[in-house]
């Protein structure tokens, strides 16, 4: 057992590897929900378990004891930690940030749906999560109360997707679906695939990185019966790729789920190209495709995760030529107020006529390339 894990043991009077730790229903049963409970496994001041009441009145806190098991007690600027408790900075808000900075309550035609592109929605079936992310882009809504949504509110959201036949794709999201038991999960899956239209069925989770035990041969099974499905998680920073992660998402890839990832840019934790090309280099070891960089979101008090955009251009730009392209993502803003992910790339075109297109590599150097007659 490492150093960095013995608090959290010994704070629930259980050993690495039994029953019960590898049980996920234990896992989230006992999530760290408040100050008192994190005094157990970190070393907090009295200023700042009040600090961490304050922050809870805007955003609740849960940090399953494997999550929590990552985190450096003695380093308060651990990747895990940043993520995870609760910072006073998350109660100043500023102008230019939102409630709902990606505009979904207007594009949501009935609760529970979010429709943003043609051909695709965004089905929000619970508001719980392992664990609530400090970034959370949906923090309105996710950890207002642990509960999925009704069975009312199922059937109105399948309903509205039946009487779309442009739909084709269904992002199942939320919360985190796999919060969900495997039988209510399966009750929505079993009905997405009964509609003609809808091609792909996609799950957005983060309980491969935050409660990893979470993944059993039962919920494989039963996936397994409504392909094609693809899932997409959400590692940040290379610390997450524990071996329990990596065994759980290898056993979602044998089970013939392909496996994306959706990283988010933030300050302090993954702003650097060598702490991105290590996590995209893991993943890919991990067979876990690199998918979006995500720019953090104007979100009511995250103003402290945010980067420069100019930093995951550079990120990118210094990405290309030195992984391989399959291995790096696509940054992206997603736009406030609605408008959509938006690409943001290096520019290697420099300028571009009807006789020629003259670029840069990634070393600098340029390159001349005709146009055709």
């Amino acid at each position: 057992m490492s150093e960095r894990n013995c608090r959290v043991f010994q704070a629930f009077n259980i050993e690495e590897g039994t029953q019960k730790w590898n049980d996920w229903h234990w896992q989230y049963r006992n999530r760290i929900c408040d100050a008192k409970g994190l005094s157990r496994v970190l070393d907090i001041s009295d200023a700042e378990k009040n600090e961490i009441t304050t922050c809870l009145d805007r955003f609740r806190m849960a940090i399953t004891p494997y999550y929590a098991s990552l985190i450096d007690p003695f380093n308060l600027c651990d990747p895990v930690r940043l993520q995870a408790v609760p910072s006073i900075r998350e109660t100043i808000v500023h102008p230019w940030e939102m409630n709902d900075p990606l505009d979904e309550e207007r594009i949501s035609p009935v609760t529970n749906i979010v429709h943003r592109y043609p051909d695709r929605v965004l089905f929000l079936v619970t508001k719980r999560c392992a664990v609530y992310c400090r970034h959370c882009t949906r923090r309105r809504l996710v950890g207002e109360e642990d509960s999925s949504i009704s069975d009312e509110e199922i059937e109105a959201a399948l309903e509205y997707i039946r009487s779309k036949p442009s739909i084709r794709d269904v992002l199942v999201s939320g919360g985190d679906p796999l919060t969900l038991s495997d039988g209510r999960l399966q009750v929505i899956l079993s009905q997405l695939r009964e509609i003609e239209h809808v091609e792909i069925i996609r799950i957005g989770t983060r309980v491969p990185v935050t409660m990893p035990m979470r993944i059993t041969s039962e919920l494989l099974t039963m996936l397994k019966k409504y392909q094609p499905i693809w899932i997409n998680t959400h590692f940040n920073h290379p610390i997450e790729l524990t071996d329990d992660s990596i065994q759980a998402c290898a056993q979602i890839v044998d089970a013939g789920v392909p496996l994306g990832n959706q990283s988010v840019l933030l300050r302090g934790i993954n702003d650097s190209v060598d702490i991105i090309k290590e996590l995209m280099l893991k993943l890919i070891k991990a067979r876990i495709r690199p998918y979006y960089l995500y720019q953090c979101d104007l979100n009511e008090g995250l103003e402290h995760f945010r980067t420069d955009v100019r930093t995951g251009v550079s990120i990118i730009r210094n990405l290309i030529g030195n992984i391989s392209g399959f291995a790096i993502p696509t940054f992206v803003i997603d736009a406030p107020g609605g408008g959509g992910k938006i690409p943001i790339s290096p520019d290697f075109l420099i300028s571009i006529d009807n006789e020629n297109a003259i670029m840069e590599n990634y070393l600098g150097e340029i390159f001349h390339y005709p146009q055709p007659l």
